[in-house]
């Protein structure tokens, strides 16, 4: 994890914010984005989620609504929901999301109205405030390999790429390569559990 003066909560609720929806009162995000970043110490860091807000703050709203769908709603590799990146779409989930949730009461918190508890912009607040244990950590590094893997199922051309890549340099340290293969088998695993009996095809 690089040494920056930019605190780790800031750059979550940052990058939580960018990832959202962009709703009506998006620039009114991003005008809280760039007042917090003007209030750091000059570096890298601060230079480079400047250039990011900077960045969004130049599109139009309609266009970057566009790519927010076509980017996150549209492909699974690149969903913001955790245990989607993890299990696909496995009946595990279920499980794992009353998991998540009793994680989030047990710290004194709750979710946010109409999302579920393991969507990935709410987790990057969470983790912004949440008191360090060892449940914390282990979403910390579940929220880093979801983090990675979208990263790099992203385009570089896409603006929301520059976020997730930020967030890998910022917050969390790349996943091992044991990691990432336990998250691929976990998801191969679940998806054949879904089918409910063989598949038979005509000759």
């Amino acid at each position: 994890m690089s040494v920056f003066p930019v605190p780790v909560d800031m750059v979550l609720l940052i990058a939580s914010r960018l990832i959202h929806y962009p709703g009506n009162d998006f620039d009114r995000d991003l005008e809280w984005m760039m007042n917090e970043l003007e209030n750091e110490t000059q570096g890298e860091t601060k230079e480079a989620w400047t250039s990011i807000v900077q960045l969004f703050q130049s599109m139009p709203l309609e266009e970057l609504k566009k790519i927010y769908v076509e980017t996150f709603d549209w492909k699974e590799k690149t969903g913001l929901y955790l245990t989607a990146q993890e299990l696909g779409d496995s009946r595990k989930r279920g499980a794992a999301l009353i998991k998540l949730q009793k994680l989030i009461n047990e710290a004194g918190f709750d979710r946010l109205d109409g999302e579920l508890a393991d969507y990935i912009p709410m987790l990057y607040e969470f983790l912004a405030v949440a008191q360090e244990n060892p449940a914390v950590e282990r979403l910390k590094r579940r929220l880093a390999a979801a983090t990675f893997r979208i990263s790099e199922n992203i385009e570089e051309k896409n603006p929301y790429a520059l976020v997730f890549k930020r967030l890998m340099t910022d917050v969390f340290l790349a996943p091992s390569v044991e990691e990432l293969e336990n998250l691929k088998k976990e998801r191969e695993t679940a998806d054949l559990e879904e089918l409910p009996y063989p598949l038979m095809y005509d000759a």
